[in-house]
């Protein structure tokens, strides 16, 4: 029912199917470029006798060539017939090319002064980063609206020990402290650890549960002396601050210059020399599920400071600080965005009337719709209609108001009408008969007895589909263009406010943005084929799973289902190792790609789910887990030919062997066929010695050293190894980056 996608068409001249199986095919014409030259001198005997030479030289064999030429490029086309109908195919089973995705991140919209009263940011306030001469701005746009609430303290409560769920707890307020008209808590001095500190000593501060503040960014306020004689170091106090999102304490931290009491010492060495009282802010980035929660007998939204050591005895509390007061205020808060453009009420044009007629928006790369995106169609002296998007028209009836979107062109179709192969004929003969005179009518009635009648040729079309009245007004209510790897952005370049936003000084990213992916190709539909025939839409087995996981979001890279876990052998659960799409650019520009990319955000983990829970069996649970991801780290010398004993031949040599090792230790392009390195894969010497020694310009390979790198907690370990083999395990997985401080990187050098 619908027509081959223009993005379809456009890639049919250049598409090759070498990465199918290759099955028997009949060849059109196999005629070769010799085979028509050697026909025409054949002939020339026969019509031409007095043309004797027929050497190359000779300028008539030159023009047989040529003409040889052009029918050889006319066959060539010519079998690729058969390529055409295997896309014509793909239409017919209702494939479609999968359109861009865009890249998401949280943007933080700072105040310019704290407000005594609710703020909202509606949604779709756009963001930008800055237009150079080369690029254009990535804008990004807000998903849902920013409530900005007003922090007010309910209880200071202090605990012996970091509980993942407070039980004993000590109200520090009680009687001694008042709390005055702005929300601001002050009165005698007050401890916050134990008289002699130890770690896992920490204070709770809940706020008033009524309040608004998801993804708040607040200062809190606290005074008190300074205290120096902590014996802390003041640039990296041994404290973390925290506050629970319902499931675990979640850090709110975000660098340790957001804190202004420089842990609590207030310190004085940076300027300010008062003495006495002391008052400085600690700026903390609430998580964006902050729910009120009830621990012992409190009940609010909560967020504590833990003692924790450092290991270090001189950077310890030596005794616990004090405090005289506590406040708060809120100077900002975190919106999520999608890398988009909003256009709201773009006129489409009139309707002729027609069936099948096609419409285009502006914008191309239009992401999926939600409920408020829609065409709209005015008819002439009538009220306004609501058209709904449909994927095909092949259940649609003359009345359903349905129309198709491509998302990749932006070109809108309406119904079509579709007449029987006998449909031109009958309808000529209907029209004869009706146009000529009574007599003549009778006359052929008598002759031709099989004339249709007019409701016999109403029965034989069908509109799939309603049609636009003629001269309606068509317009599309709102859509979102956007989407592709250049949505994802690094941190802190999402400065520019599209549109003022009052009271917001400006905005920032302090997370890089991430799960943008390009539009799905013609050859990456053809691969998913025969996978979709094979699963029909339903996960049964490993296979299946992982087909279906990779159908689900162009986000999604790699997949990994363990064979051992399909629901048999471990209580009905399914696991699912899944490596997100990130962008590749870091590869060469011989940085490698650090594991923090491959982190998989909410958002894809609960659409991949929802994704499978509707073709999965019953009974069966399926979770979504990263690999155990390795990093490799190698250390090696090369020695080069004299010709390339110049400065600049030898750094590009060494740029170029590290961007050689980036490109084969990585899990999205790497490993020997480039497809990702292998789930499991060991990494040894004789690996990196194959990938570099066909190297232009080395004369031999030197020692190599291999290194791995492991995560501990929250932190990664780098040992070396001695057997020449790194082994990530059955569900690790290879990746390499460059990282000063954790020495991850790799190192090249040359020796003359």
């Amino acid at each position: 029912m619908a027509t081959l996608p223009l993005t379809l068409t456009r890639q049919l001249t250049t598409m090759e199917f070498d990465f199918l199986p290759n099955l028997p095919k009949s060849n059109l014409d196999d005629r070769t470029f010799n085979d028509l030259v050697d026909e025409c001198l054949l002939r020339i005997p026969r019509y031409c006798p007095e043309w004797t030479n027929y050497n190359a030289a000779d300028p008539g064999v030159t023009l047989i060539e040529m003409f040889a030429w052009l029918t050889d490029q006319m066959l060539l086309r010519f079998n690729q017939v058969p390529r055409r109908n295997y896309v014509a195919f793909l239409e017919m089973l209702g494939i479609r090319l999968q359109p861009a995705t865009p890249a998401q991140t949280d943007v933080t919209f700072y105040l310019a002064a704290a407000r005594s009263e609710r703020y909202t940011i509606p949604a779709g306030v756009e963001v930008a980063t800055e237009r150079t001469e080369t690029d254009e701005a990535v804008i990004f746009s807000t998903t849902h609206p920013l409530v900005i609430g007003v922090p007010v303290v309910r209880h200071f409560l202090t605990a012996e020990q970091a509980e993942d769920r407070p039980q004993e707890l000590r109200d520090r307020f009680s009687s001694i402290w008042t709390q005055a008209a702005d929300g601001h808590w002050s009165g005698r001095e007050q401890p916050i650890f134990s008289d002699r500190p130890q770690p896992g000593n920490c204070f709770y501060l809940v706020f008033e549960p009524d309040e608004p503040l998801d993804g708040n960014v607040i200062a809190v306020t606290l005074r008190g002396e300074p205290a120096e004689a902590t014996g802390i170091n003041p640039d990296s106090p041994p404290r973390h601050w925290q506050a629970w999102d319902g499931h675990a304490w979640q850090p709110i931290l975000r660098a340790e210059t957001d804190d202004g009491t420089c842990g609590f010492s207030f310190d004085t060495t940076s300027g300010n020399e008062g003495s006495g009282i002391q008052e400085a802010d600690v700026r903390l980035h609430l998580p964006m599920t902050w729910p009120a929660t009830y621990f012992g007998n409190y009940s609010g939204r909560w967020l504590r400071c833990v003692y924790a050591q450092t290991g270090d005895a001189q950077a310890d509390y030596s005794r616990s600080p004090t405090l005289v007061g506590i406040g708060a205020h809120t100077i900002g808060g975190m919106a999520h965005t999608h890398q988009c453009a909003i256009i709201r009420d773009e006129i489409l044009g009139e309707s002729d009337g027609n069936p099948g007629q096609r419409l285009q928006l502006q914008s191309g790369m239009i992401l999926p719709r939600e409920t408020d995106e829609h065409i709209i169609v005015n008819p002439p002296n009538g009220l306004p209609q609501v058209w709904q998007e449909v994927n095909d028209f092949a259940s649609s009836g003359p009345e359903d108001l349905h129309y198709t979107l491509d998302s990749i062109t932006g070109e809108i179709q309406f119904g079509p009408l579709v007449r029987e192969p006998a449909m031109l004929r009958d309808d000529t003969r209907l029209r004869a008969r009706i146009q000529g005179t009574p007599g003549q009518i009778h006359e052929r009635s008598a002759a031709d007895s099989t004339v249709p009648e007019l409701a016999t040729v109403q029965l034989m079309e069908r509109q799939y589909g309603a049609v636009p009245p003629k001269g309606a007004m068509i317009r599309m209510t709102t859509y979102r263009s956007g989407g592709g790897n250049r949505g994802n952005v690094q941190a802190e370049t999402l400065r520019i406010l599209k549109s003022a936003v009052p009271y917001v000084a400006h905005v920032t990213n302090h997370q890089a943005a991430g799960d943008g992916a390009d539009a799905e190709s013609l050859e990456d539909a053809v691969i998913r084929v025969p996978r979709l025939l094979r699963t029909r839409d339903r996960a049964i087995t490993a296979e299946d799973f992982e087909a279906l996981a990779r159908q689900s979001s162009r986000n999604v890279a790699r997949v990994r289902c363990p064979q051992e876990s399909t629901g048999n052998g471990h209580q009905g659960i399914v696991d699912l190792l899944i490596v997100p799409r990130v962008d590749t650019a870091p590869i060469e520009q011989a940085v490698g790609l650090s594991p923090d990319r491959f982190t998989l955000t909410d958002e894809l983990r609960e659409h991949v789910l929802g994704f499978l829970d509707d073709r999965r069996m019953l009974g069966i649970q399926v979770r979504i887990q990263e690999p155990n991801y390795v990093g490799v780290s190698v250390k090696i010398e090369v020695g080069l030919d004299p010709n390339y004993a110049s400065q600049q031949a030898q750094e590009e040599i060494e740029r170029s062997l590290l961007i050689r090792l980036y490109r084969f230790l990585n899990p999205i392009n790497g490993g020997s066929d480039g497809t990702g390195w292998g789930f499991g894969n060991p990494v040894y010497t004789s690996d990196i010695v194959s990938l570099l020694q066909t190297v232009p310009g080395i004369r031999y390979l030197g020692a190599i050293s291999l290194f791995v790198l492991r995560r501990q907690g929250a932190d990664w370990v780098r040992t070396p190894i001695t057997t020449g083999v790194i082994d990530p395990g059955p569900q690790g997985l290879i990746c390499s980056w460059h990282n000063v401080q954790l020495r991850s990187g790799h190192s090249v050098s040359i020796v003359t």
